[in-house]
């Protein structure tokens, strides 16, 4: 648990859509901070083709499918839910992704202890037998680390790409203005895509120094990394990759600022 008024009431900068906001923006605000909903990310399925309507008919002949994300899981339902043929087993990254498979009515066989793919792949490729077929739903930005692991083992792994990834207009401008008047004090990112989206708008908008006096966090490694190449200094990343272990990592680092 984060103790109470740890964010010291600085404003924290939300970069999900208001469908995924809502408990992130209640974790700062009971936590003593300002949450400020800037979608840095939003989603939206792509057009259903004949290809990716065959995948999704056939998945009886798959022995697992992978989900690594909240979207992931909605995305794909929203196609099969007319049609809602038995799963293959199903392997998830992430507590959140199992908590909403469950409440689906499906039975999740693997959920790994690390929620990045390097981690996921470690511990998954023992329960995975050569020529095994196995279904990756992704996003159009998604990596392809978790397939190529997989194939390198043996197995015969399908990628269907079921949504794609963009920058909401409206964020462009609430991020310019917010940034140029410094009301920002914490940048919270959730993904690499969260980073790319949000230092080009920086760059293209001369924004640069106006980060100098902003805490930055990521969820985590992978994350870490893309800031990193972007330039940025990152003061705070938890070691189990959730938002709210985010907050604690932030809290943390404000605390420890605080006592030089």
């Amino acid at each position: 648990m984060i103790p109470a008024h740890s964010l010291q009431n600085k404003t924290v900068m939300i970069p999900r859509g208001k469908a995924h906001a809502k408990p992130f923006t209640e974790l700062v605000a009971r936590n003593g901070g300002i949450p400020v909903e800037i979608p840095l990310i939003a989603f939206k399925a792509v057009a259903a083709s004949e290809i990716l309507l065959n995948k999704l008919k056939n998945l009886h002949t798959y022995d697992w499918i992978i989900f690594t994300s909240n979207v992931t899981v909605e995305t794909f339902y929203s196609f099969i839910k007319k049609n809602r043929a038995s799963l293959p087993k199903i392997a998830v990254i992430g507590e959140k992704t199992k908590e909403i498979v469950e409440a689906l009515g499906e039975k999740v066989d693997f959920v790994p202890e690390k929620y990045v793919a390097e981690g996921f792949v470690d511990e998954f490729l023992p329960y995975v037998n050569q020529s095994e077929r196995i279904l990756i739903p992704k996003g159009n930005l998604a990596r392809d680390y978790i397939s190529a692991a997989l194939k390198e083992k043996g197995a015969v792994v399908d990628e269907i790409i079921i949504y794609e990834t963009f920058l909401p207009e409206e964020s462009k401008v609430k991020l310019v203005k917010m940034l140029t008047e410094e009301s920002l004090d914490i940048l919270t990112f959730t993904s690499p895509s969260t980073i790319d989206h949000f230092m080009k708008i920086v760059e293209e908008n001369n924004l640069r120094e106006k980060l100098e006096h902003c805490i930055v966090s990521c969820i985590g490694p992978v994350t870490k990394r893309k800031a990193e190449e972007w330039g940025l200094k990152v003061h705070a990343m938890p070691e189990k990759y959730t938002v709210e272990e985010m907050l604690k990592s932030v809290a943390n680092y404000i605390k420890m600022e605080g006592n030089l």
